[in-house]
């Protein structure tokens, strides 16, 4: 694909619309990583993207959570979005969105959205008895249960038996169409255990499902029906409509609707997938509109090969590890060393050693020796050298001249930590490189020519690995192109495709003669091990 090509194209992707029953916990921080990542790959190849993020505010989860703390349900909201939005900044997220379903515009959507599901004949009244899980906000069949009667996610709060008049979706209506579509889209639900779970779940029947409530007080009111309230699924999964509507625009479905949809990918935890893949595509096909592309149900996280649980004492605070080490580090920890979409463990030990080994030593100390070898061996200027110089046979130019297309074909894929494999391929050549060759041997024999080959190959190589991490970890990245001599700054996304061109930066080779390379400094300092360790 061409430049001019990436410029037309659009891509919109979604994090969940996060419950605010709670501070956010490492796992909402986790999968919104991860989307902030695909977001930035897709800004430097010239797209128009639409990151959208936010939080689901409604039901009787959150209705009790804020008379236990006193508060009434906006305020207990309001307080909860603030620390959602500070952890994003803290994790250098660059959302475009941040949809609440609190919203004024919000109430306008799901109303009109509701009056055309209504339309089709697609929502009824009858009686709801059974197993509610208010944590879920979800009915649940018996077989769901655990001995104790709770549900399987949250095992320390049993169901309440429920007996009351709901409105319904015509969810087995659509049993026929989503198979078929499934069929047709196969790609649309992924891993392939994400979707073998969604082809099982589709085996056993669909079963029409509620969406509203009574004696409920926090959330919309059915429109026909105001002694029922919108059940807070039927609600929050239009929150990524909403989230498309321009600020100025008169809050409409056609609005909403005009420039980014259909979303080209959902990324959802594991836990929520079947309300993603089964009933939005329902809801979204009994109203009349285009399905979105893909959704993405990643893996749980865990904690030193344990569940987390504030039972267990043993939970993983974002805010606390943002505060004893930098966003990079976190960033990179949980993308480079989790497969994305299998469950994956947080270990702190770990967690040291992997960035001390990758970002301070292989990739940190690189940069440093070898800016050091040209401040002492070529007087602080830059090897003066074209790619075309560097013989065919260079074992960092082979291992270069493919790196981009592989990486993209991993980052397409969703392949996080391949991708960062790649890359750190060609920065463990480059230490072994110089090791080999020894630079400071062929300088003594007066070898310059050679010398400079050398150092021009290496400097190239660490340009090319940081342009392709930068998506992962842009603040050192910014760091290293810096000490290479240029004035970019990844987070700017209308500086660097200005002046830093996707079709130029993945090519190996593009490192210009006698830079303004600066003094070496560490781009990432050695952490030490944790006390308990």
């Amino acid at each position: 694909m061409n430049e001019n090509q990436a410029s037309n194209k659009k891509f919109a992707l979604t994090t969940p619309l996060y419950y605010v029953n709670d501070v956010p916990h490492i796992g909402s921080a986790y999968t919104t990583m991860i989307a902030d990542v695909i977001a930035r790959w897709k800004r430097l190849q010239g797209y128009s993207v639409m990151f959208i993020t936010g939080t689901d505010e409604h039901g009787q989860k959150i209705q009790r959570t804020a008379e236990a703390k006193g508060l009434a349900p906006q305020e207990h909201c309001d307080q909860i979005v603030t620390s959602f939005e500070s952890l994003w900044d803290k994790l250098n997220i660059h959302y475009d969105r941040f949809s609440r379903t609190t919203a004024k515009p919000h109430q306008s959507i799901v109303k009109e959205f509701f009056q055309r599901v209504w339309d089709q004949g697609d929502i009824y009244l009858d009686q709801q008895i059974g197993w509610y899980c208010v944590a879920c906000e979800e009915f649940k069949e018996e077989r769901e249960l655990t001995e104790n009667g709770s549900c399987q996610i949250h095992t320390n709060l049993k169901a309440e038996w429920r007996d009351e008049e709901n409105y319904f979706f015509r969810l087995s209506k659509y049993q026929q169409k989503l198979a078929e579509f499934y069929a047709e889209k196969p790609e649309f639900i992924r891993p392939e255990s994400r979707r073998n779970e969604v082809l099982s779940f589709l085996k056993q029947g669909l079963q029409d499902f509620s969406i509203s409530r009574v004696n409920l007080d926090w959330g919309f009111p059915v429109p026909s029906d105001p002694n029922h309230t919108i059940y807070v699924w039927f609600d929050a999964l239009l929150g990524y409509i909403t989230a498309l509507l321009d600020p100025n625009d008169e809050p409409t479905l056609k609005n909403a609707l005009s420039r980014w949809w259909p979303i080209n990918l959902h990324l959802i935890g594991k836990d929520i997938l079947r309300f993603h893949a089964i009933y939005w595509p329902a809801m979204l096909m009994s109203a009349g509109l285009p399905l979105p592309e893909q959704v993405f149900g990643h893996g749980f996280l865990t904690k030193d090969g344990l569940k987390m649980g504030k039972s267990l004492g043993n939970t993983l605070d974002p805010f606390d590890l943002l505060n004893r080490y930098s966003a990079d580090a976190v960033r990179y920890y949980f993308i480079k060393e989790i497969e994305f979409g299998k469950d994956g463990d947080f270990n702190e030990t770990r967690f040291v050693n992997i960035l001390n080994a990758d970002l301070a030593n292989d990739l940190g100390n690189l940069l440093n020796r070898t800016l050091g070898m040209v401040q002492k061996y070529c007087k602080g200027k830059g090897p003066a050298l074209k790619a075309t110089e560097i013989d065919n046979n260079n074992p960092l130019k082979i291992i270069g001249e493919g790196l981009s297309e592989r990486v993209r074909e991993c980052l397409e894929a969703l392949k996080f930590n391949q991708a960062c494999e790649e890359i750190f391929s060609l920065i463990r050549a480059c230490n072994k490189f110089i090791d080999e060759s020894a630079p400071w041997s062929l300088y003594k024999e007066k070898k310059q020519a050679e010398v400079e080959e050398i150092l021009y190959a290496v400097l190239e190589s660490v340009r090319l690995a940081a342009y392709l991490l930068s998506p992962i970890i842009p603040n050192l990245s910014t760091r290293i192109y810096q000490q290479l001599g240029f004035s970019v700054d990844f987070n700017d996304f209308e500086l660097v495709n200005r002046n830093f061109s996707f079709k130029d930066q993945t090519k190996w080779g593009n490192f210009p003669g006698n830079p303004n390379l600066s003094k070496p400094e560490p781009i990432f300092t050695k952490l030490e091990p944790p006390s308990d360790a």
